[in-house]
């Protein structure tokens, strides 16, 4: 997209001649702006939390990433342990999909519309309401998967308002310049939270039981919430137009849709998730069936997942703007790697190390696609272009209830290897055919 890209509606009318940068430079005020370097390396892999606002964003996800990691042991475990389904364990995952896939376009019409700070703020307060419900369900005895199943489908629609509000509004507080850096930087948070939260989450789980694990829970989305409030007043660019709310989404569909460079990492990032996900989900049928132990097992799995993400987003962080196309098909490469040793090596420490490839490729994926598809978006339409990447939060969960399927009557290792083989074709594909991703910088 040019600097002085055109709309095709009224609203090529207001303001569409403005560069990218200086819409950048009006939300993100000079004296919260990192000072600007064009340098890369590991000396600046955290510039952007120089910024005291993207600050404590950036620390307010960590919480909030905590207890949804710590959340992904205890709920998928615990459905498990209720059930010994693998059917009632993709339906439960499946719940939060639902959601998401119905709510999240809608949500990133609100984010251009509305206060994405307030907006944020919301949802989380919606998420402490929510892990509270469960906790008690689990204190008084009364829990049941279906219990679980409400859980899932309430913080689905929690985040498909939440996601689009927080991530459209990492380009108001920091600039265009550092853009790559702090998304790598969002997906350090996040990474950083699945190496520790699902290990103590699953020790929690096996010395004091769900409940007290929620209980953590809870307090850790009330910890986001309280980071959340300490950011300042955020200059918008939301332009009023007599539309329908309705008429934002169709018009936010139809940016994308005319910008093909969009389309194709949508498709790369979709396909990746859609295709590794799933193996979190099943986790607890290798570690239970498979390997023959218990949920501290499960949450030491998920912390070296989560270390191979620190390191890849880490490792993106430093690097900038290099190569960055190419880079985000071979974080699809490395996924299908991880995801068919694991497959085919039934043993717990072999396949405990060889989950961190699948940490790095899901980090390398998921800070590439949000980074180019938000650097090549007017700030006027980032919510409505971030919600549609965020349904890949819906789109996940849902791939999980074949997947679990499949795994009823193949086992998990078939299931996880025909997986594999499928995003190995994928990136191959997108590898050979799509020049103008391989040379993206």
């Amino acid at each position: 997209m040019t600097k002085n890209a055109k709309t095709t509606d009224g609203l090529s009318r207001i303001r569409c001649s403005e560069p990218m940068e200086s819409l950048d430079a009006q939300v993100a005020s000079p004296e919260h702006q990192p000072r600007q370097s064009k340098t890369v390396g590991w000396k600046t892999t955290f510039l952007s939390l120089t910024n005291r606002d993207f600050r404590y964003l950036w620390l307010g996800m960590m919480a909030m990433m905590g207890g949804v990691q710590m959340e992904m042991v205890v709920i998928g475990y615990l459905v498990y342990d209720l059930t010994n389904s693998p059917f009632l364990l993709g339906v439960v995952e499946a719940g939060f999909a639902v959601p998401t896939l119905a709510l999240s376009l809608f949500g990133g019409a609100l984010a251009d519309r509305l206060d994405r700070k307030r907006l944020i703020q919301s949802s989380q307060a919606g998420a402490v309401l929510v892990g509270a419900f469960v906790a008690v369900s689990i204190f008084t005895d009364t829990i049941t998967w279906i219990h679980l199943l409400a859980a899932s489908l309430a913080e689905g629609a929690l985040f498909a308002f939440l996601m689009p509000a927080r991530q459209s509004i990492v380009p108001q507080l920091i600039g265009r310049e550092q853009l790559t850096n702090a998304m790598a930087l969002n997906s350090a948070a996040f990474s950083s939270m699945t190496v520790t939260a699902p290990a103590v989450g699953g020790l929690l789980y096996a010395l004091v039981g769900p409940g007290v694990v929620y209980l953590v829970i809870t307090g850790l989305y009330l910890g986001a919430l309280i980071l959340t409030t300490q950011i300042g007043q955020v200059k918008s660019l939301l332009v009023q137009e007599n539309r329908t709310f309705l008429g934002d989404i169709y018009d936010g569909l139809r940016y994308v849709l005319r910008t093909r460079i969009m389309i194709s990492i949508l498709v790369i990032a979709s396909a990746g998730s859609l295709l590794s996900w799933p193996f979190r989900t099943l986790l607890p049928i290798f570690v239970v069936d498979l390997y023959h132990l218990g949920p501290d097992a499960m949450g030491l799995m998920l912390s070296v997942m989560g270390i191979g993400s620190l390191l890849g987003a880490l490792t993106i962080a430093s690097l900038g703007r290099w190569r960055r196309g190419l880079l985000l098909i071979m974080g699809a490469f490395v996924s299908s790697l991880g995801l068919a040793l694991v497959a085919t090596i039934p043993f717990y420490y072999a396949a405990t190390g060889i989950v961190a490839l699948l940490g790095i490729g899901e980090a390398i994926r998921w800070t590439l696609s949000m980074t180019l598809i938000m650097e090549n978006a007017e700030d006027r339409y980032r919510g409505r272009v971030s919600s549609i990447l965020m349904m890949n939060f819906g789109l996940m969960p849902l791939s999980v209830l074949p997947a679990g399927i499949a795994a009823e009557y193949l086992g998990g290792q078939v299931t996880i290897g025909i997986m594999a083989a499928i995003l190995a074709v994928v990136s191959t594909v997108f590898l050979v055919t799509q020049k103008q991703i391989r040379q993206l910088k």
